[in-house]
């Protein structure tokens, strides 16, 4: 028998382990992913999978990307710029009745994260007080695309306000400096603004005045699913499987966002994860499936938009989502 010097071993075994890697690499195939606006809490389980590596296990090379509303990531998924993203359902909504080709397959808020802040200081007791007042969001916010229906339950004008374009970070200064009367911003947040402001903060969220409609949902493009429905699924599974496990234990998913993303306080993340858990559960999430969506409740969704907002196009609502791709075993915690 012949035996090879250590040499020629050594350079087969580093060979072998090339080759191994490089099947590894090759096997991954890319997907990309854009969030609704930078990353936060809400954000965390996506970055944990990642960090994890059950994404790249489960053959798929995510790349996360970084947004600017809801509007721009319904829009870049539905003319297919990317394949999955995140996206207020509502807004999806519009985005389809305009021509977007998407699908939700996975609704992470499903309560209404919508709110809007004050100081009781200016004058204003409620919404009824909104009237001739500026209010400060970014351009492609949710809150603004919804406001009409916002009016409608609370009996506005909608033409009544004015809308000043902010960034996200500029909220709270500006309404501080009462440079706006009221900005609009997610629940999430509310613990920060609770300490910045005090008994002089107002709040109304949206949900507590009948405007409780579907929240941040991941999406996905029609024509990339339909040519990658296992793809998908694995996506869904491991993004489901996420934000289970951030719910039992979300130390490892806040390293893992602040790992990622720079300049976000733990303290704070760790308090708007607190939030992001009551916005997560309802009826459905807690008995059908995490994440699941109700088809009566995205129906009326749809009708609250094409009534009150309107749509281009109409479509049957029943076609804007699935929960095909869930796994029925994993629920939210009924606390």
């Amino acid at each position: 028998m012949r035996i090879r010097p250590p040499a020629v071993l050594s350079a087969l075994a580093a060979a072998a382990l090339l080759a191994t890697a490089g099947t590894a690499a090759t096997a991954a195939e890319p997907m990309n992913l854009m969030l609704n606006w930078t990353p936060t809490a809400d954000h965390a389980p996506i970055y944990f999978a990642k960090a994890k590596g059950w994404y790249t296990e489960a053959g798929i090379d995510l790349t996360i990307e970084a947004g600017k509303g809801s509007a721009l990531s319904a829009q870049r998924v539905g003319s297919g710029g990317a394949n999955l993203g995140i996206a207020d359902l509502p807004t999806a909504i519009q985005a389809v009745g305009k021509g977007a080709d998407l699908k939700a397959i996975m609704v992470i808020y499903a309560n209404s994260p919508q709110g809007f802040y004050w100081l009781k200081s200016s004058g204003i007791n409620g919404p009824k007080d909104f009237a001739g007042r500026k209010i400060g969001n970014p351009p492609g916010d949710a809150a603004r695309l919804m406001w009409p229906a916002f009016a409608k339950k609370t009996s506005i004008d909608p033409a009544a306000v004015n809308f000043v374009n902010l960034s996200p970070q500029a909220k709270v200064g500006a309404l501080k400096s009462k440079s706006v009367d009221i900005i609009s911003d997610f629940y999430n947040e509310h613990d920060l603004k609770v300490r910045e402001f005090g008994p002089d903060l107002g709040f109304v969220a949206w949900r507590n005045v009948g405007v409780n409609v579907y929240g941040n949902s991941l999406m996905v493009n029609g024509a990339y699913l339909a040519a990658n429905p296992e793809r998908v699924k694995k996506f869904a599974a491991v993004t489901q499987r996420a934000y289970s496990a951030c719910v039992k234990d979300f130390a490892p998913c806040l390293d893992a966002l602040t790992a990622s993303a720079s300049g976000l306080s733990p303290d704070n993340q760790r308090d708007q994860w607190g939030r992001i858990k009551q916005l997560m559960r309802d009826d459905t999430t807690t008995k059908v499936a995490l994440g699941a969506f109700d088809g009566g409740r995205v129906k009326a969704d749809y009708e609250l938009v094409q009534s009150l907002i309107g749509l281009d196009k109409p479509f049957d609502p029943a076609q804007l989502y699935t929960n095909d791709y869930l796994d029925k075993s994993v629920r939210m915690p009924a606390e």
